[in-house]
C-alpha cells in the first residue's frame, strides 16, 4: 500500500469526473501538489453510469459557456493524455412538440449567438434526415446543435486522472476521507482512514456524500440523490453509428447511440429520492432496483416517438442514483462557513458536461481565491442554511429531476419544499389574494388576485395569466399608493468603535454620514467589480444598518467578515429576523402616513435618503424615505411583535386613497422602467459602477480609500467606458415581444451586447430591458443613437431604441411627490 503523504497544497475529496477534472485542471496552472482521495475506486460513485452526453446550450450563459469549454477539451485530451476518451462529435437536436418549446429552443439558441454557439433551426423533414429513426408526428421543429456529441464517462475521468499524474499529482484510490479538518475557522486538511493530510485548500467534490461530509464542519451544501432511468436496447439492425443525440423535453426523454444500440433516458416528473437516510458506506458502482412501473408511461411514449423500439428487446434496464440540488444548479466554489474550504457537486445530471469548465474556472479561483468570471448561477454562497434540511432536500428532489426537461417559463415557481420562510404579514396576504412566488425559502407575494381566492396562473413567454393584476398595481403605485411586503430584505446590525472605518473600506459610497442618512452603495472587488448591492442606514455614531437582497444572506455576510481589517473592533449581525420591513410607495403614501403619525413628512423635513424614527399607530417604527419603484415612498422597519399592528393601522388609513397591495412582478415592472439595477441580474461581479451608470454612488476621493478604488481610477483615466448598461424600449407595432435575458443586441446587424433583465413597464405601455453593449471608443448617447439596432428575441430580430437615461421621469421629479 502506498503511502499517503503528510501534506499537500491542495487535497480533493472524490475521484469522480468534477475531481479528476479539477486535479488535472490545477496541475495545468502550476499547482502541482495535489492529492485526490478516492474511498474506492474513479468514477466509482455516479460518474461510471452517467450517460456521457457532451451538449453546450444550458439555463444560463456561464453554465453554457463553461460546458463549451468542455466539448472543445474534449476534442484534445485524448492525444495530450494518451487515454482514450471515445469522443465524437455527432451533434445533437432538442425537438419541440410545441409552439412554447419552440420558443423556449429558440430563446435559448439565440442566447447561443451571444458566443459564437453552432445552431440552426431544423424542419420537421431535417430532423428525420438527420435522426433516421424518428416518427415527426406532432413535431413542430427544433433546433441542431453540430459541435455536441458524447463521451465514454470512465474513459475520460482517467483522461483527467493521467493528466493530473503527468504533471505531479497524486491519486489515491481506496483512501476514504472521514473528516474536513478545520483549525482557526480555515480549511488545514482531511483526516483520512490512513491518517491525516494537511491542506491549506480542501476541494469536496464528493457527489452524493458530499452533503454529510460538509455537514460535520458545519458547511452546508445542500443537495440529495435520485433515482435516474435508462434502458439500453439490443442491437438494432442498421443503427447508424453518427446518430445525433436526440433530446424530447416535451416526452421527458433523451436518445443516444451505443454501439449499435440505443440508450434511452428519462427525466421524469415526480422523480423518487434516493439515500434519505444517508448513503451506504459500501455503495460504489451499485445499481438500484428496477422500477418498469415508474417510468413505463415514458417508454410507451418513446416506442412511438421511435418504433423501432417496438421490435427491439430491451438488454439493460438501468436504475442509478444522481445528485440533485434546490434549483438545478450545481454547487461550485468556496463555502461561505470556512474559508479555504472549495466544493464541487450536485451536478444535476450535467457532470460529464460541465466537468472541463468546473475544473478549469475552481482552479482559477483556488490559485487567485476569487472567481475567475462572474459564477452567480453556480455559486455555492446562493444557497441558504435550512436548505440542507433532509427533508426539505427530499421532498424538493421529487421535482428538480423532471424540471431539466419541464418548460423552463418565465418566472417559473417551485411548487414542492414551500412555505417555509414567512413573513409576519404573510396570512393576511394571502388573504388578500396573493400568489406567492419564492426567493431564498422567502414566500413573496408576485400578484394580487381577488381577495380571499388562490389566483390560477398561467405561464407564457408573452403576456401571463397576471398581465393585467400587475398593470393595475403598477398603475395604482403610479397614481395612489401601494403597499409591498419587503420582509424578505436582509438585515445586518453592524456596530463597535470601528464599524465607521471598516464599512468605509469595504464600501465604495461615503459612509461616514450624519445619524439618520441612508447611503446606497456597493462593494467592490479589487477589480472594480461589484460584489453586493447595498443600502446603510447610520442608525447612531457606532451602529450601522446593512441591507441587502434575499438570495445574497450568506454571501454578503461572509463577504463583510472576510473583509473586516484585522482585528477590528466590529460587531456583525443578521436581525433580519426580528425586522420586517413594508414597503409604503405612491404619490399618496405621505397623506397616508400624516394619518397616522405625527411626524413630518415634507421634503424639507424629511428629504429623500432620510431614516428615522417615527410613531405610527401605537407602534414605534424605522422610517426611510426611500424607492426602488419610482415614486414617492417610505421603507418600514418594525420589530417582529408590531407588524400585524401597523399593517392593520396602514390598511385602515387607506381608506379613501386608493391604497391596494403590490407584488414582486410588478416591482420588476416599475424598476425597470426607471433603471434600477438587480444586482445579480444588471450588476455583478465582473461590472464595475462605471459601466453600470452607478458612478454617482461612488466617493473616489474618500480619506483612506476603498477595496476596488485603483481599479475604478484606471478605468476613468482611460475616459468613457467602451462598456456601458443601457436602458433598452423595443419598438414594434401592436403587442410586442417580451425580453428577459441573453437576448443577444445588434447594431447594424452585428452583436454588440446582450440583455440582462426585461420585464414589460405598464406605466409606460412598452417592453422594456437592461442590458450591455461594447463600443471600442466608448459608449457615448451619440453613438446609441446611431445606427439600426435590434434585439433578437427567439430566433427572430425586432427594432429596439436604446439610451443611458431611464425610459420613465428621467430627472427623478417624482420622488418629490
Amino acid at each position: 500500500m502506498t503511502d499517503i503523504p503528510e501534506r499537500a497544497d491542495v487535497v480533493v475529496i472524490g475521484g469522480g469526473v468534477a475531481g479528476c477534472s479539477v486535479a488535472y485542471h490545477l496541475t495545468k496552472i502550476g499547482i502541482t501538489d495535489v492529492v485526490v482521495c478516492e474511498r474506492k475506486q474513479l468514477t466509482s460513485g455516479t460518474t461510471w453510469h452517467a450517460a456521457g452526453l457532451v451538449t453546450q446550450l444550458r439555463a444560463t450563459r456561464r453554465m453554457t459557456e463553461l460546458a463549451k469549454y468542455t466539448g472543445e477539451l474534449f476534442g484534445s485530451l485524448e492525444a495530450e493524455t494518451g487515454q482514450a476518451t471515445g469522443f465524437k462529435r455527432n451533434g445533437s437536436l432538442r425537438v419541440a412538440n410545441t409552439l412554447a418549446r419552440y420558443e423556449e429552443l429558440a430563446r435559448g439558441a439565440s442566447m447561443g449567438r451571444n458566443f459564437g454557439l453552432p445552431v440552426e433551426p431544423v424542419t420537421p423533414g431535417e430532423i428525420k434526415e438527420r435522426w433516421g429513426p424518428i416518427s415527426t408526428d406532432g413535431i413542430v421543429g427544433g433546433f441542431w446543435f453540430p459541435h455536441d456529441g458524447q463521451v465514454n464517462p470512465i474513459d475520460v475521468t482517467q483522461a483527467y486522472a493521467r493528466g493530473a499524474r503527468m504533471r505531479g499529482a497524486k491519486v489515491f484510490e481506496n483512501l476514504s476521507v472521514t473528516k474536513i479538518l478545520v483549525e482557526n475557522g480555515k480549511a488545514a486538511g482531511v483526516m483520512t482512514d490512513r491518517g491525516p493530510i494537511r491542506a491549506g485548500t480542501v476541494v469536496i467534490c464528493g457527489g452524493m456524500w458530499s452533503r454529510d461530509l460538509a455537514a460535520e464542519a458545519g458547511v452546508t451544501i445542500p443537495l440529495h440523490a435520485a433515482e435516474h432511468f435508462y434502458i439500453v436496447t439490443e442491437q438494432v439492425e442498421s443503427l447508424p453509428r453518427d446518430l445525433p443525440v436526440l433530446f424530447l423535453g416535451d416526452e421527458w426523454t433523451y436518445y443516444k447511440e451505443d454501439a449499435g444500440k440505443l440508450l434511452v433516458g428519462f427525466f421524469e416528473p415526480n422523480a423518487k429520492p434516493w439515500g434519505q437516510a444517508g448513503i451506504p458506506e459500501d455503495f460504489s458502482f451499485g445499481t438500484l432496483p428496477e422500477d418498469v412501473d415508474h417510468i413505463a408511461p415514458y417508454l410507451e411514449q418513446a416506442t412511438r416517438r421511435v418504433p423501432v423500439l417496438e421490435r427491439t428487446g430491451i438488454q439493460l434496464f438501468f436504475n442509478g442514483p444522481e445528485s440533485f440540488t434546490p434549483d438545478d444548479r450545481y454547487l461550485l466554489g468556496e463555502t461561505p462557513e470556512v474559508p479555504g474550504l472549495f466544493c464541487a457537486t450536485g451536478f444535476n445530471s450535467v457532470g460529464i458536461l460541465s466537468s472541463g469548465g468546473v475544473g478549469k474556472a475552481l482552479a482559477d479561483w483556488i490559485r487567485d481565491r476569487r472567481p475567475p468570471v462572474e459564477l452567480m448561477d453556480v455559486d455555492i454562497r446562493r444557497m441558504q442554511t435550512f436548505m440542507g434540511n433532509r427533508k426539505y432536500l427530499e421532498d424538493r428532489t421529487t421535482e428538480t429531476l423532471g424540471l431539466l426537461f419541464d418548460m423552463h417559463w418565465p418566472a417559473r415557481q417551485f411548487e414542492t419544499a414551500r412555505g417555509i420562510r414567512r413573513s409576519p404579514f404573510h396570512d393576511r396576504l394571502s388573504a388578500a389574494g396573493a400568489w406567492m412566488t419564492e426567493a431564498a425559502g422567502w414566500e413573496r407575494p408576485g400578484f394580487f388576485g381577488a381577495p380571499g381566492t388562490t389566483p390560477e396562473v398561467q405561464y407564457s413567454y408573452g403576456r401571463p395569466s397576471w398581465f393585467d393584476a400587475v398593470g393595475e398595481e403598477c398603475r395604482n403605485t403610479a397614481e395612489n399608493v401601494t403597499l409591498f411586503d419587503h420582509s424578505c430584505f436582509i438585515k445586518y446590525l453592524v456596530s463597535g468603535p470601528d464599524a465607521c472605518a471598516a464599512l468605509n473600506r469595504v464600501s465604495a459610497g461615503q459612509i461616514d454620514v450624519p445619524v439618520g442618512k441612508v447611503v446606497y452603495t456597493q462593494w467592490l472587488n479589487k477589480e472594480g467589480g461589484i460584489e453586493a448591492d447595498v443600502t446603510i442606514t447610520r442608525l447612531a455614531e457606532t451602529e450601522f444598518m446593512v441591507v441587502t437582497i434575499a438570495v445574497s444572506q450568506r454571501r454578503d455576510l461572509a463577504w463583510l467578515h472576510r473583509h473586516l481589517p484585522e482585528g477590528a473592533r466590529v460587531h456583525v449581525q443578521d436581525i433580519t429576523s426580528g425586522l420586517p420591513m413594508l414597503a409604503l410607495m405612491g404619490p399618496k403614501s405621505r397623506a397616508l402616513l400624516e394619518r397616522l403619525s405625527p411626524a413630518d413628512f415634507s421634503n424639507e423635513a424629511f428629504p429623500f435618503g432620510t431614516s428615522r424614527e417615527i410613531d405610527l399607530g401605537y407602534a414605534r417604527v424605522r422610517a426611510s424615505r426611500l424607492t426602488y419603484v419610482g415614486e414617492l415612498g417610505w421603507e418600514l422597519y418594525m420589530p417582529a411583535e408590531f407588524a400585524g399592528h401597523v399593517l392593520e393601522k396602514l390598511i385602515e388609513a387607506g381608506e379613501g386613497l386608493g391604497l391596494r397591495m403590490g407584488g414582486y412582478f410588478a416591482i420588476n415592472s416599475l424598476r425597470m422602467e426607471k433603471g434600477y439595477r438587480h444586482w445579480g441580474h444588471d450588476i455583478g461581479e465582473e461590472d464595475s459602477p462605471l459601466q453600470a451608470g452607478l458612478g454617482f454612488a461612488v466617493a473616489l476621493d474618500k480619506a483612506g480609500g476603498f477595496i476596488g478604488r485603483d481599479a475604478l481610477l484606471r478605468q476613468k483615466e482611460a475616459g468613457t467606458p467602451d462598456r456601458r448598461l443601457v436602458q433598452i424600449r423595443i419598438e414594434a407595432e401592436g403587442e410586442p415581444p417580451h425580453l428577459y435575458h441573453n437576448e443577444p443586441l445588434l447594431r447594424n446587424g452585428e452583436i454588440v451586447g446582450s440583455v440582462t433583465t426585461g420585464a414589460y413597464g405598464h406605466r409606460l405601455g412598452a417592453s422594456l430591458g437592461m442590458g450591455y453593449v461594447t463600443c471600442p471608443g466608448g459608449v457615448t448617447p451619440d453613438w446609441l443613437a446611431s445606427g439600426t439596432w435590434e434585439a433578437e428575441i427567439a430566433w427572430r430580430r425586432h427594432p429596439i431604441r436604446l439610451q443611458l437615461r431611464p425610459w420613465y421621469d428621467p430627472k427623478g421629479e417624482r420622488l418629490a411627490g
